[in-house]
């Protein structure tokens, strides 16, 4: 098995609270019945949440994400995602902490 898909295993498997949190709304389409599925490998990257039908990639960020070289390398990463058709949106760990109701109305927005 190639390692990218022995590592979204390994992520799907080891979900951040946030991810888990977001989940629970993406997995059973809650969400404009979208059909979404987590820890997606694309290209070499493993993507956080992938609606495929949408070509949506949503990425949750944690503060390690706010230093210099996670910046350069997210940027990379989205530009070749974006290269691929994907639209990506982020949003913040604390963004699913704290209103969830904000996140999933703006996930809404893009699914339209």
């Amino acid at each position: 098995m190639q390692e990218k898909y022995i590592r979204a295993r390994k992520l799907r498997n080891n979900m951040t609270e946030q991810e888990k949190k977001l989940w629970y709304y993406l997995r059973k389409r809650l969400i404009n019945n979208c059909r979404f599925r987590r820890q997606y490998p694309i290209g070499n990257y493993v993507v956080d949440f992938v609606c495929r039908e949408k070509n949506l990639i949503i990425e949750l960020d944690g503060g390690q994400h706010n230093e210099e070289q996670a910046i350069i390398y997210d940027k990379e990463r989205t530009d070749y995602l974006e290269s691929r058709g994907f639209r990506v949106i982020r949003f913040w760990n604390n963004d699913i902490d704290t209103n969830i109701e904000s996140v999933l109305g703006e996930i809404v927005k893009y699914l339209d």
